[in-house]
């Protein structure tokens, strides 16, 4: 008898996996937004360099991102890779992330469009390129929250808009060529309204 309930038990749990298994596609996404970072600075850097406004280097910037997970009826997971660089006032920065997200779906209406809601964590790589620096890089911890809607268009193409709040630990020094260390900056906080489009296979 028992034998007979471990063999029911096991075709019972493999049916299941296999039922779960057609009812999750796969999925390649991109991603587009604007990024806007808090930068913290040591008071060594601010009175070495005059307090910079590095807040503005990657602040308010494009950011390009490319996505593959896998989507369920009422949720999906999914990894991202980011990037986003650029310069101001003679100094540069570069942000990278790679990040794992989970999200929870709730239908609106009909189900092609759902509320979406999730928790994110990865990592952050922040690199200190500025002219007459030593280049600098560190990669630091992110974990955060996002939320948005999803458009599905057909049962293959899908469409988003979502915004994306990360805390972070990424720390650069900054080393001017021939002389001693000015201070470093700390990237706090990074936070992304984007947009993006989803394919499914």
């Amino acid at each position: 008898m028992t034998l007979n309930l471990n063999r029911i038990a096991l075709a019972t749990l493999l049916s299941v996996g296999a039922v779960s298994a057609q009812a999750a596609d796969n999925f390649v996404g991109l991603t587009f937004g604007q990024t806007d970072n808090n930068v913290q600075k040591s008071s060594s850097l601010n009175a070495n360099l005059g307090n910079p406004n590095l807040d503005k280097v990657i602040d308010n910037k494009s950011t390009w991102g490319v996505r593959a997970g896998q989507q369920r009826e009422a949720s999906r997971y999914y990894a991202t890779y980011e990037n986003v660089s650029d310069s101001n006032g003679g100094y540069k920065l570069r942000q990278q992330n790679l990040l794992g997200s989970y999200d929870m779906f709730l239908p609106v209406g009909d189900n092609n469009t759902k509320l979406f809601g999730g928790a994110t964590a990865g990592l952050v790589k922040l690199e200190q390129e500025s002219s007459g620096f030593r280049r600098d890089s560190d990669i630091g911890y992110a974990v955060g929250l996002q939320a948005g809607i999803l458009q599905q268009l057909s049962s293959k193409a899908s469409i988003e808009g979502g915004y994306r709040y990360l805390r972070t630990n990424a720390s650069t020094e900054m080393v001017p060529h021939g002389a001693a260390k000015a201070g470093s900056l700390d990237l706090h906080s990074s936070a992304q309204f984007y947009l993006g489009a989803n394919y499914a296979f």
